[in-house]
């Protein structure tokens, strides 16, 4: 007869789902292997020792597929949910007898990020910029699509925020019916003839002279250039230029890489990073053809520069691979999954948290503070470890 605790773990399509099952309650760490990127900040945060680095490089790739960029281990692990709290990316779920709950949050013995990534809908003109740039599809553009972007899409004139006055001088009209013709918002309906009368007569509308549906009109005044009276008259007044619809930024899936915030237009965007700190590239050590840095990256701030051109290499060696700090997160997965030594060196100095900073949360930091570089030893099968360097 087994005693309690009991440990198992298994595999539900992406997810890798840790239990440890007490007599009166039922823990479960998910960690969701598509979404984790390999940046091994729940190793550091672990404060049992439960997670390892595993194949970073190779998961991320596709390469293999067996296996999860990091392992955790079912019995060693106390469930406690720091790892929750520290994973960037959302990785990570802690449920307690089937519902998503952090206790050491609950009970205020840990912080938590202190996200800010927001959209100021003043500002925000819903272009598309911000939603093509993320990386990690954190962006939620609400907008309606226009016949400009699909076939199906709605009249372009419902873009805008306007309000429309159209006019006819009836006494000027001779019922030529050219403006129904041309425009399917107006209405030109002849009367029955009548040989009493002799005459060609419309049926009119008290407001607008011709019957008139705005919803249809966009003001192009082609009724008004082609009226050979020069009775119509059309006017537009528009009350918003700024299309309908709204721009929110998905924070758990936000990585604070400040692609979309550098690169929008009106400046609507306010993202600060989760990580202060530096990254250094050693681009003479790189053996380059590999890229494996620029593939795994999480916030694409990895790239293999452009080729020189031929007159400007003499004296020159040219770089393999270089980083944008602007975008860099200093996540940490381009150090865990590059094969080179020395390569990369990564130091954070500031972590943007909110909440009491407990004993256990500075221990944490201390290792997450701690200056690390590029080194993959396999001392242990199917598993990293990186080598740590003196603080400078």
């Amino acid at each position: 007869m087994t005693l309690f605790p009991k440990y198992s773990k298994r595999t539900e399509g992406v997810n890798v789902i840790g239990e440890q099952r007490l007599l009166q309650q039922v823990s479960n760490l998910i960690l969701n292997s598509e979404v984790c990127t390999g940046c091994g900040i729940c190793v550091e945060a672990c404060p049992e020792e439960a997670i390892a680095l595993g194949l970073v490089g190779a998961t991320r790739r596709g390469a293999v597929g067996y296996a999860a960029p990091v392992d955790i281990d079912e019995r060693e692990c106390v469930y406690c949910g720091v790892c929750v709290i520290m994973c960037p990316f959302n990785a990570l779920t802690l449920k307690v007898d089937g519902e998503e709950r952090l206790p050491i949050v609950e009970k205020e013995g840990f912080p938590q990020y202190d996200m800010v990534a927001d959209i100021d809908d003043e500002k925000c003109v819903r272009c598309t910029i911000c939603d093509e740039v993320c990386p990690r599809d954190a962006i939620e553009r609400d907008v309606p699509a226009f016949e400009g972007a699909a076939e199906a899409g709605k009249e372009r004139q419902g873009a805008l925020s306007s309000k429309i006055q159209f006019q006819v001088d009836m006494e000027k009209c001779t019922a030529c019916g050219i403006c129904g013709a041309v425009c399917p918002a107006i209405t030109v309906k002849h009367k029955t003839f009548s040989a009493e009368s002799g005459k060609v007569e419309v049926v009119s509308d008290p407001k607008t002279g011709l019957p008139w549906d705005e919803s249809r009109c966009d003001a192009c005044k082609v009724c008004v250039e082609l009226c050979p009276e020069e009775c119509i008259t059309v006017e537009r007044e528009v009350t918003s230029k700024t299309m309908p619809g709204q721009v929110d930024i998905d924070q758990k899936m936000c990585c604070t890489c400040t692609w979309c915030s550098r690169n929008c237009p009106t400046e609507a965007i306010t993202v600060e990073k989760l990580f202060e700190g530096d990254i250094e590239f050693f681009a003479e050590k790189c053996p380059g053809g590999c890229s494996t840095c620029v593939e795994i990256c999480p916030a694409n701030a990895i790239y293999l520069p452009t080729p020189l051109p031929a007159g400007q290499m003499k004296g020159v060696v040219e770089p393999t691979i270089a980083v944008n700090k602007d975008f860099c997160i200093l996540c940490g997965a381009c150090v865990n999954a590059c094969p080179g030594e020395d390569i990369i060196r990564l130091q954070r100095t500031g972590i943007r948290v909110k909440g009491k900073e407990t004993d256990l949360f500075n221990k944490i930091k201390e290792k997450m503070f701690t200056p690390r570089t590029s080194k993959v030893k396999e001392e242990t099968p199917g598993s990293v470890q990186l080598k740590m360097m003196e603080k400078a």
